[in-house]
C-alpha cells in the first residue's frame, strides 16, 4: 500500500546508478552512482534555494520586471520578490507532474501549463528520463495545445557535483565549455552587449560564473559537450541543436551549505529576457511540438 503522506517521486535504477524524479516539478531530485552524488540534489519535500533540477517552461532564466508584449498586448507575470523584481524560471517548476509511462530504467512525466494572466497560452510538457550505468538521457517535449501561436522558451537546471560536499568545493573543478560568445548581463538580465568567451576555463578556482553562453561549438553529430573533472570523476553534459544556449553558474549566490558546492550547467532554448526581446524565442503553431535532448555521462576517478 502506498503512503499517502509520502512525497510523490519515481525511482529508476541501472547497474549502480539510481535516479529520483520529483513529481512536484518533474525534475531530477537525485542522481547517484555508488557513493557519488553526480547531481547536487535536495531532500524530498523541500524547495531548494538554487532551483536544483527544475524544468523551466515556458521560459528559462529571468524576464525583466515580468513584463512583455505579444501581438501588441502588454502582459505581466508575477515577479520573484521586491528585492529581485523579475519573473524567473517559468510556471511549471513546482506544480504536480504525472507519470505517463515507466519501467525500471525509464520514465516519462508530464504536466500542462494552463493559461495565466501573464502567459495566455496552453501547453503540454513532457520529460523522458532514460538511465543506464554511465549515462542519463533526457528528452524534453513541449506542445502547443492552444488555437493560436504560442511563444515558448525551455530550459533545465541540473547542478553537476564532483564529490565535494563542503562550501567552495567547486573551485577544484576543471571545466571546458563549448561556447564562443557570452551574453553580458547585469543582475542576470541582458545589457545588449555580447563578447567573446574562452571556453577553456580550466580550474575554476575563485572565479564566479553566472553567464549565458551561445555560439556553441558542436561535434560532427551536431551535439555540443561540456566537460568537467573533479575529485570524484569526470562529467560530460551534451546538448543537441534544440539548445543553442547554456547557462553556467558557480553557485556563489547560494546560502551556506550550497555555496559554490556544485556547478549548474543549464541547457536553454533561448537567453534571459527572451519573451520580451524575442531572441531565439520558439513560436509554436497550434498543435506543434518542440523537442530537445540532452545527456549527462560520468566516469568515476
Amino acid at each position: 500500500m502506498s503512503d499517502p503522506d509520502a512525497e510523490p517521486e519515481v525511482r529508476l535504477s541501472s547497474g549502480d546508478a539510481e535516479l529520483v524524479v520529483d513529481l512536484r516539478g518533474g525534475g531530477p531530485r537525485r542522481l547517484t552512482t555508488g557513493d557519488w552524488e553526480v547531481l547536487d540534489g535536495y531532500p524530498a519535500g523541500t524547495v531548494p534555494a538554487g532551483w536544483n533540477g527544475a524544468v523551466l517552461v515556458p521560459w528559462p532564466n529571468r524576464l525583466r520586471h515580468g513584463r512583455w508584449t505579444w501581438k501588441g498586448e502588454p502582459l505581466q507575470l508575477d515577479v520573484r520578490s521586491p528585492e529581485e523584481p523579475h519573473a524567473i524560471h517559468g510556471l511549471a517548476c513546482w506544480q504536480r507532474w504525472t507519470v505517463l509511462d515507466a519501467e525500471a530504467d525509464r520514465v516519462t512525466v508530464a504536466t500542462n501549463v494552463e493559461r495565466h494572466p501573464g502567459y495566455p497560452f496552453r501547453l503540454a510538457a513532457a520529460v523522458e528520463y532514460r538511465l543506464s550505468a554511465g549515462q542519463l538521457a533526457v528528452t524534453v517535449e513541449v506542445a502547443n495545445l492552444d488555437t493560436v501561436y504560442a511563444p515558448v522558451g525551455v530550459g533545465m537546471h541540473p547542478y553537476l557535483a564532483f564529490g565535494t560536499t563542503g562550501d567552495g568545493g567547486v573551485r577544484d573543478v576543471e571545466l571546458s565549455v563549448p561556447a564562443r560568445t557570452e551574453l553580458v548581463v547585469d543582475g542576470g538580465l541582458p545589457t545588449g552587449e555580447r563578447r567573446p568567451f574562452d571556453g577553456a576555463v580550466g580550474r575554476i578556482g575563485d572565479r564566479e560564473l553566472d553567464v549565458p553562453l551561445t555560439d556553441l561549438v558542436r561535434d560532427e553529430d551536431g551535439w555540443a559537450r561540456v566537460r568537467a573533472v573533479g575529485p570524484a570523476g569526470a562529467v560530460e553534459l551534451a546538448v543537441d541543436d534544440a539548445w543553442p544556449w547554456l547557462q553556467v553558474y558557480s553557485g556563489h549566490h547560494l546560502p551556506p551549505g550550497q555555496y559554490r558546492r556544485s556547478l549548474a550547467v543549464e541547457p536553454m532554448s533561448c537567453p534571459p529576457n527572451a519573451l520580451a526581446d524575442g531572441h531565439d524565442l520558439v513560436v509554436l503553431d497550434p498543435g506543434e511540438l518542440w523537442v530537445g535532448r540532452w545527456t549527462l555521462a560520468w566516469t568515476a576517478a
